[in-house]
């Protein structure tokens, strides 16, 4: 049986992550668990979406996280017209050389800022599937690494809303986690409005760590130990997913590693050196949820994390 055991905590040292955290919380009020989940996709070197309605500081929170992280960052706005060259980059033909010459497009970042991706069709959506899984682009039959380390955070808007795209599963698949931020509490937003403005706030936040030390941090996420029982309850939850009836598909293997790697780095921001059931239960609803679709109209607003850990006990 897996139990919260007593230990002398040997996970890498956090305090860099610390300081992220601790400057994201004078940026984005009363978040702290969406923002500890993003840093967690990303110590897990995962892609993140940031789904919400405009307004509630999606883009604001992605900003946050490339400026304290000391990241080359790229903002691109998707939009209806898009195309994938505009993305990736194009060949343009050189007058004095007689040849063409590749211009990298603004994939080419440490930080991409996929700002409300389901604004652009799917085939400028898939754009970025060969970038966000394994960090290169091929553009007139030549690939091109992309910088390391490499994050895509996008936002998107509810896809009830008008002008939006769907975005297809295998792009929903590559994106570690979803979160949401959802609305402040009244004391949060009280500081919020009595308080100075965001982007002000946002141009004073200098870099809390250098890429070295996020590398680092990623490396020692790896070193977090997984217990033979801990695989068996993530084992268990998948395995549900794939039989139950309320889903049109279950959990695919590239899912299942999510689980595990982000549970790792949620143990690793708790500061210790192995996994405990409650880390995955915490990093559970944004891995799962967007990856799972309720086969019934009436399931479609049911909570699939609540469901998943109320359907799942722990070995």
């Amino acid at each position: 049986m897996l139990l919260k055991a007593d230990f002398q905590p040997r996970a890498p040292a956090t305090a860099p992550i610390d300081r992220v955290i601790e400057a994201a919380g004078r940026i984005i009020l009363g978040k702290e668990t969406p923002v500890r989940l993003a840093l967690a996709c990303l110590l897990a070197r995962g892609h993140l979406l940031i789904e919400d309605l405009p307004g509630v500081g999606k883009t604001t929170l992605a900003h946050v996280l490339a400026r304290s992280l000391g990241l080359h960052f790229q903002r691109i706005q998707f939009t209806s017209d898009m195309l994938p060259a505009d993305i990736i980059g194009v060949s343009i033909y050189e007058r004095d050389t007689g040849g063409f010459s590749f211009h990298p497009g603004p994939i080419f970042a440490q930080v991409i800022l996929a700002d409300e991706v389901n604004r652009a069709t799917p085939k400028t959506q898939s754009a970025l599937l060969e970038a966000m899984e394994e960090h290169q682009v091929t553009a007139d039959g030549e690939t091109r690494k992309l910088p390391e380390p490499f994050f895509v955070i996008a936002t998107q808007n509810p896809s009830e809303q008008v002008g939006t795209f769907p975005l297809p599963e295998s792009q929903l698949d590559r994106f570690m986690m979803r979160i949401e931020l959802g609305y402040p509490d009244r004391e949060a937003e009280r500081a919020l409005l009595s308080g100075t403005d965001r982007r002000d706030l946002l141009a004073t936040l200098d870099p809390c760590m250098t890429p070295a030390e996020l590398m680092e941090l990623q490396a020692g996420v790896e070193t977090i130990h997984v217990a033979p029982a801990l695989l068996d309850y993530v084992q268990a939850i998948v395995e549900h997913t794939r039989r139950s009836p309320d889903y049109v598909a279950g959990l695919s293997p590239r899912a299942a590693l999510a689980l595990v790697r982000s549970a790792r780095a949620w143990a690793l921001l708790e500061g210790r050196d192995k996994v405990i059931p409650e880390d995955v239960q915490a990093i559970l609803p944004g891995v799962a949820a967007h990856r799972l679709h309720p086969a019934h109209d009436a399931a479609r607003r049911v909570d699939v994390g609540a469901q998943l850990l109320a359907a799942v006990p722990i070995p």
